[in-house]
């Protein structure tokens, strides 16, 4: 069974509802004053038809947008930092997990109670399918991330994990 175009019903072309959809999100725009863009392009829609079109179209492009981003950083060689916070929730004691690229941007973060082997395993398995594989993972002084990436089969990070706290020790004692 083939898949509908969204915009078979609409009269306007998928550009046009495409730019009106991506001025309203991309910029710090009202959708008046996306109206008023488009009405100086000689493109006469409403403000109301701008948000109708934002609400119907607007998850559709997010998605198109996440999934070539994920397939752009899943062809290139990039570095992860895995980083274990304390976080209190309810007053316990909670373990929170996150996986940085090299951007700085949080790909994944998890929440477990327990700060044993399993728990960064289980997070960072669940980042490398979502994800891809990194090139490099770097991580902190946290004695179970490197048996966790060599145990997920990144025996490469293991080893930079390793040095980099090797050579931070050294940094701080040149200091």
């Amino acid at each position: 069974m083939t898949k509908r175009g969204p915009f078979k019903w609409f009269k306007t072309s998928p550009e046009i509802i495409r730019l009106a959809v991506m001025l309203y999100v991309r910029f710090p725009l009202s959708l008046r004053n996306v109206e008023d863009l488009l009405h100086e392009r000689g493109v006469d829609v409403s403000h109301q038809t701008v948000r109708f079109w934002w609400h119907r179209f607007g998850p559709m492009f997010a998605s198109e947008i996440r999934k070539r981003r994920i397939e752009g950083m899943r062809s290139s060689r990039w570095r992860w930092h895995l980083d274990e916070m304390f976080v209190k929730i309810n007053g316990e004691r909670h373990y929170l997990w996150r996986a940085v690229d090299h951007e700085g941007e949080v790909l994944e973060s998890f929440v477990t109670k327990t700060r044993d082997k399993k728990a960064p395993l289980k997070f960072l398995k669940k980042a490398m399918q979502k994800h891809g594989q990194p090139d490099v993972i770097v991580t902190d002084n946290l004695r179970s991330l490197p048996a966790v990436c060599i145990e997920a089969r990144h025996a490469k990070a293991a080893m930079v994990a390793m040095n980099r706290n090797k050579n931070d020790r050294n940094d701080a004692r040149s200091l």
